[in-house]
């Protein structure tokens, strides 16, 4: 293989989608102590990632920032000290680069908004914030864990963990709903998703979903819900929809559960529920989730590895098609996840 010249990148050069998404050379970056030079092989795509290039993020970035956040890759070069990894070594990295333990303490530590991402390359990484890759995944298939797959781990595992034979609420076929169906029913858990399509509900079905509401046919999809788990509720429920569907996150609770809230949709308030009342009346609780750190990480990997999991992958783009694998991820018709393959 031939030395490779420069590093090419993707850099927002205007926050209006991904037409504003530049590609550029760059010098390739050397490691520092206990630094590590990766060439990325794969990235999948998270809808932040749209976010940012549209200015639609609701959270602190940078100008001129290179997008994305979940890679997979080959160390080729390694910093003086550096002792986890060794030269040809498969990685993956944390989401949060600061985040290596208990929850996240700034935004400055999370790839592809106040720091550079890893549409690129080749990043350089300090070896904390490096994980090693579970033998039996591509690179592609690697690249699809460090969000939705640690999003995921944290809303079953982070605060009250799931128990096998409770049950799961998800909303919607996207990339955190699908790796967390993957993940509770690998567990155990009894699962229920949601979505308006049927096609998508089949293929939630073969990945082992237990109930499928196409809530399309049944707006009351909460009440399905509760019909379906005898009138207890979910033990967790996956909110990915935001306040507009809020309410109906609670009346699909079971009593002392978890809703987890994950991402910023929703923004456009329609009504006005009484989220306090509505936990007081549930006792459930409502909880955030900022991805997670790298101890949830190694967590994840290791129940992927001794499971053999491999993540439902939509659709793979080359390199060069980065700003259509975006445009393709803004339409919202896909199921699982969407990858750049950077090596050809």
């Amino acid at each position: 293989m031939a030395k490779a010249q420069s590093n090419v990148a993707f850099r927002i050069k205007e926050l209006t989608g991904p037409k504003g998404i530049v590609k550029v050379d760059e010098p390739i970056p050397q490691p520092r102590a206990h630094e590590v030079l990766v060439r990325i092989h794969a990235v999948s795509l998270n809808f932040r990632d749209f976010a940012i290039a549209s200015g639609l993020y609701p959270f602190p970035m940078k100008d001129d920032v290179v997008p994305g956040s979940d890679m997979a890759g080959e160390v080729v070069s390694i910093g003086e000290g550096v002792e986890e990894f060794k030269v040809g070594d498969r990685v993956t990295a944390n989401f949060d680069q600061m985040n290596w333990y208990g929850p996240q303490r700034s935004w400055h530590g999370a790839l592809g908004a106040l720091t550079d991402g890893v549409l690129q390359q080749y990043r350089v990484f300090h070896e904390i914030g490096l994980l090693h890759v579970p033998k039996h995944l591509t690179y592609e298939e690697a690249a699809c864990w460090p969000c939705t797959g640690v999003t995921a781990w944290n809303a079953l595992f982070g605060s009250v963990p799931i128990i096998p034979g409770q049950t799961v609420l998800f909303q919607g076929t996207g990339g955190v709903c699908m790796t967390g169906l993957q993940l509770a029913h690998a567990m155990g858990a009894k699962t229920i998703i949601t979505s308006s399509s049927d096609q998508k509900l089949e293929l939630a079905k073969k990945m082992g979903a237990t109930h499928v509401i196409n809530y399309k046919k049944h707006p009351d999809w909460d009440k399905v819900v509760k019909e379906l788990t005898e009138g207890e509720g979910a033990d967790h429920v996956f909110d990915v929809v935001g306040v507009n569907e809020i309410e109906k996150c609670f009346n699909s609770v079971k009593r002392g559960g978890v809703i987890s809230t994950i991402g910023f949709l929703g923004r456009e308030q329609k009504a006005h529920p009484n989220v306090p009342l509505l936990a007081l009346t549930t006792g459930a609780i409502l909880r955030g989730i900022n991805v997670g750190p790298k101890q949830l990480h190694e967590d994840l990997l290791r129940f992927v590895d001794t499971n053999q999991l491999r993540p439902h992958i939509d659709k793979v783009f080359p390199f060069e098609q980065t700003r259509e694998a975006l445009e393709y991820l803004s339409k919202g018709q896909h199921s699982g996840k969407i990858v750049v393959r950077v090596v050809q």
